[in-house]
């Protein structure tokens, strides 16, 4: 189904959170551990460590100032690990947090397991749910859809970006890549492979797979992921736009991409004289840092024509759980809603460049200070945005777009695999996994 996106800042942020839109199985709501007196020491995983520690633990410091007993112990974890060390965690039967970093890419999964809490008496009781974005609830909700309960307390919202090095473009006469032809035409004319200049870098590594739906949709413009109950992964125009970004990979882009995740994806771009990158907002103060405001612009995705509709898939709300086995959840909650209160939400998303989930930090001026972000406000409150829901409420869903598929997308790029091979097998395991979600619903 196509969206058409009223102007408004609320609008932008429903349309990021409503990730999913149907249920996945989950537990019988009753509770494990124990609340504890509110004091005392308590652990939190953060889902993206490295990138977000310095911010987190500035938080922390933030909390335990303004709460004196209550010690918090910080653990980053890469996100490209995060999932599996949950569920390491889940299945030994101790060692989970008290709070977590989580994303609705994976929220179905820990609910399925029993692993988190429900959350929704905590936020009526506390007044929180007031202060969220009823949309970013709702996507919440939406993820495992069991008895209108929340599992995770949302804290921003993201969205695909093109960054740009505004510097190589202005020195080859090149213009902004706001179209597809631009794009490429860039990608070939900022490649030179003896100096080691390239046009783009790619991540061909561990979290690649959200990038490579991404570059298919928003080429193709297909509005849906699914048409009736099988999914337009194959279709001949993603197909065709697949192999025209593989195509890309150690012609116009580095060899070392194809073990790319996300640190080395950016690491090569920052370090070297890299033309593009397609991430999402959450890199800008990266990019920010090693090239000054001045050298480096994030646009949209690009569209088929100048000022022509845009695609994008929609992307993960991220947010914090608090996980069943803990002893300390009065105090674990305590932190969550510290963390999602205006100030600390609006100082963790300025740092991040994403969108808040606190709605009087949505109105700070910063957002519209930072270019990327405002960038990302009007091109998907446009009427003629086209966002493609993914469905994260698979249980299977990181699974199938993790270990199942990202090695089969460095066989495409070495060319040990053809395009249609790749979609093919990916819809095949989509596909069988909707029937077994659909068939548990009845």
């Amino acid at each position: 189904m196509r969206q058409h996106l009223p102007r408004s800042t609320s609008a932008l942020v429903t349309v990021l959170a409503l990730a999913a839109t149907a249920t996945a199985c989950g537990d019988d709501g009753s509770a494990s551990g124990g609340e504890g007196d509110g004091t005392g020491t308590i652990t939190f995983w953060d889902n993206n460590g490295g990138p977000r520690t310095e911010i987190w633990e500035r938080i922390i410091e933030d909390f335990e100032a303004e709460y004196p007993d209550i010690d918090v112990e910080y653990v980053g974890v890469p996100i490209a690990e995060v999932q599996s060390k949950y569920d390491a965690a889940i299945q030994g039967g101790d060692g989970l947090p008290d709070v977590g970093g989580v994303s609705t890419a994976y929220l179905a999964n820990l609910v399925a397991q029993e692993a988190l809490d429900p959350l929704g008496d905590r936020l009526a009781e506390s007044g929180l749910e007031e202060q969220l974005m009823p949309a970013m609830l709702e996507g919440v909700r939406a993820t495992v859809g069991e008895n209108d309960e929340v599992y995770q307390v949302p804290t921003s919202a993201n969205q695909g970006v093109l960054w740009y090095r505004t510097d190589l473009f202005d020195e080859a006469g090149l213009q902004p890549p706001e179209t597809w032809d631009a794009f490429f035409t860039a990608a070939e004319e900022l490649t030179a492979r003896g100096d080691n200049r390239f046009g783009f870098t790619l991540r061909g590594g561990e979290g690649s797979i959200h990038h490579v739906l991404e570059m298919m949709y928003a080429q193709s413009g297909i509005d849906s992921f699914w048409n009736g109950e099988t999914t337009t992964v194959n279709d001949p125009a993603n197909v065709e736009a697949l192999e025209r970004y593989a195509a890309l990979y150690n012609t116009a882009t580095p060899e070392a991409d194809l073990n790319n995740d996300f640190t080395n994806m950016v690491a090569t771009f920052t370090g070297g004289d890299v033309g593009m990158l397609q991430h999402n907002l959450g890199s800008y103060a990266d990019h920010v840092a090693a090239f000054g405001e001045d050298a480096v612009a994030g646009l949209p995705m690009p569209a088929g024509e100048e000022g022509g509709p845009r695609t994008f898939i929609s992307n993960p709300v991220d947010g914090l759980g608090l996980f069943r086995s803990s002893d300390n959840k009065d105090a674990a909650w305590t932190f969550i809603e510290f963390a999602a209160s205006h100030e600390m939400n609006s100082l963790w998303n300025e740092s991040a460049g994403q969108i808040p989930a606190n709605t009087a930090a949505v109105e700070d001026p910063w957002i519209a200070e930072a270019p990327p972000t405002l960038a990302a406000v009007e091109a998907l409150s446009d009427e003629n945005t086209t966002v493609v829901q993914l469905p994260y409420y698979l249980p299977d869903w990181n699974n199938i777009t993790k270990a199942d598929t990202e090695p089969n997308f460095q066989r495409l790029l070495l060319g040990e695999m053809s395009a249609q091979e790749f979609a093919d097998d990916l819809a095949e395991r989509l596909n069988e996994a909707q029937a077994e979600w659909q068939e548990q619903r009845r």
